[in-house]
């Protein structure tokens, strides 16, 4: 990997953790990115959707099964929009799970890099299968 790529896949997991920040999730925060051309096409972080409550944990602390992963709100997002996912870069702080998974590739999304790895890698799996670009950049990167 080029050096200057290098850089901007840090800075860019930066700002993703950072957005992550902004979840109303207690067990997990986690931040998305959608990059192409150098530029933010999208943002997304986990959340219930729009019109519900913020708490993403039920009463026992377990996450409610309508809760939207960070890369899935920015995708939609991008759908909802004039942009193209495309040949696009996705950073996120975690990697996808299976459902996620699908719809990255399903977008035309070239290329994930991600800070630390879900507890089921068949997310990463299929997306290697798909012949997306999987980069691991743990959060000790400066």
């Amino acid at each position: 990997m080029k050096k200057k790529q290098l850089k901007y896949d840090i800075a860019y997991l930066k700002m993703a953790t950072e957005w992550g920040q902004l979840s109303h999730c207690i067990r997990k925060k986690v931040g998305a990115l959608i990059v192409k051309d150098r530029m933010i096409i999208s943002d997304g972080y986990n959340g219930t959707p729009s019109g519900f409550e913020n708490f993403c944990e039920d009463e026992e602390g377990y996450t409610k099964w309508y809760v939207l992963h960070a890369e899935a709100n920015a995708i939609l997002k991008v759908a909802s929009s004039t942009q193209s996912c495309k040949g696009a870069t996705l950073y996120i702080t975690l990697s996808p799970c299976q459902q996620c998974s699908k719809l990255i590739h399903q977008a035309g999304i070239k290329r994930v890099v991600y800070a630390s790895a879900y507890k089921d890698r068949s997310g990463l799996d299929f997306l290697e299968k798909a012949g997306v670009e999987l980069t691991y950049l743990p959060n000790e990167q400066e």
